[in-house]
């Protein structure tokens, strides 16, 4: 068997975790099984690597930001292969040069394209286990790139797909996949299994067990994913098609503050003025979730949308850029949001479910400031400082409580 490990920066931010993550890669290996191993970096490294970065530029370009980043992955699988050797096992730490992980161009959020799987499949026939770093790949320039935070986990996927993997085991500083953020909701509940659909659009809406294009990656390719702790040897949680136990109404509930809601006021009431707004903001590879349009009136029209905070200053520069061509009044931007979403796809077929929702945040006193739906979500913008009672309370209202 071929097995995927992927262990986050809270799995290696010390030699003793170094060493435990290493034990269990060997124990894997004496089973008679090929071991590929994809870590992020050290517990905060990339973290003391932007506030270095900002130290001396506040504004660095996005490229030497991605420079700088590779250096976390590369100590971390270093360090690894050290320890396996240490271990009696033997092992080599390749980088996305050595492996040749092809990505897009576009620094700090770039798309896996295709990955040269010949030097990982001689290491592994030569019985080695092979460390590989996550998040980054080199684009056509032969520039690095990095994929976004949490990149890891689709580097993990992707070399599952690429390899034909029989499993990919994604280990983080929780048990699994749980109903919410246990650290803000103490009484969630964890899953035993999840779809790719419902796991997607938790990923995307705050919840940060995974990275959202790994499970689309996932997703798109079949590849079997499992979410455990690398701290304890419990089961995690299965991440698949189709889920075998009796669908609950909601799966969980997520929270993200990362968000910005960005008000473009006075807009011309004609057609067009949509697809010019947001083809804008495309070609700045910029991310747009929750729309909302108003009813014209005297001729304009406003549109209100978020974006992730990182893109914020991107996104207005561009729509300040392009405003005579959009034709609007004014611009506004709103930080102190939170978008709250409830995912689960049992509501397809119950009726009442956004009632239920809005009815929670009423008792609250919450206010919702926009909304937005699918098939399988609701999600609602509201203020920051509400955001965590107002998880609780939604969480509550599902019965989702352990």
């Amino acid at each position: 068997m071929l097995i995927v490990k992927k262990f986050g920066g809270t799995s290696v931010a010390n030699k003793e975790r170094i060493y435990n993550v290493a034990n269990r890669c060997v124990e894997e290996y004496k089973k008679g099984n090929d071991v590929v191993v994809v870590l992020s970096a050290m517990g905060k490294y990339t973290d003391e690597l932007i506030t270095m970065a900002e130290d001396i530029n506040e504004k660095p370009p996005k490229r030497e930001m991605d420079m700088l980043f590779t250096i976390g992955e590369q100590m971390s699988v270093s360090l690894m292969a050290m320890a396996l050797d240490k271990l009696g096992v033997p092992a080599v730490s390749l980088n996305a040069f050595q492996v040749s992980m092809h990505t897009t161009s576009v620094h700090g959020n770039a798309r896996l394209k295709r990955i040269d799987t010949e030097r990982i499949r001689r290491e592994l026939e030569n019985r080695k286990i092979v460390v590989v770093t996550g998040f980054q790949g080199i684009n056509k320039y032969d520039d690095y790139t990095t994929l976004g935070r949490g990149g890891s986990d689709t580097t993990a996927v992707a070399l599952a797909a690429a390899l034909h993997a029989d499993a990919c085991e994604i280990y983080t500083d929780v048990d699994g996949v749980y109903t919410a953020d246990p650290r803000k909701v103490p009484n969630a509940r964890k899953l035993k299994e999840i779809t790719y659909d419902e796991m997607l659009d938790l990923a995307t809406l705050g919840a940060g067990v995974l990275h959202n294009r790994s499970v689309e990656m996932a997703k798109k390719y079949g590849v079997p994913l499992v979410v455990r702790s690398s701290l304890n040897n419990s089961e995690g949680t299965v991440v698949k098609e189709e889920v075998t136990v009796e669908r609950m109404l909601i799966s969980g509930v997520a929270l993200d503050t990362d968000a910005v809601r960005i008000a473009v006021i006075g807009l011309r009431d004609v057609p067009g003025v949509a697809f010019k707004l947001f083809d804008v903001l495309a070609k700045k590879h910029i991310n747009v979730d929750v729309i909302l349009q108003s009813i014209g009136r005297a001729g304009t029209k406003d549109i209100s949308f978020t974006v992730d905070g990182k893109d914020l200053d991107d996104a207005m520069a561009a729509l300040e850029e392009h405003k005579i061509r959009l034709g609007y009044q004014e611009l506004h931007a709103e930080r102190n949001i939170a978008k709250l979403s409830i995912v689960g796809a049992g509501m397809m077929s119950n009726p009442g479910v956004a009632a239920k929702m809005f009815e929670s945040l009423y008792n609250e006193g919450v206010n919702i400031n926009m909304i937005s739906t699918s098939e399988i979500r609701v999600t609602v913008l509201i203020n920051e400082k509400d955001g965590v009672r107002a998880m609780n309370a939604v969480h509550d209202a599902f019965n989702l409580a352990d």
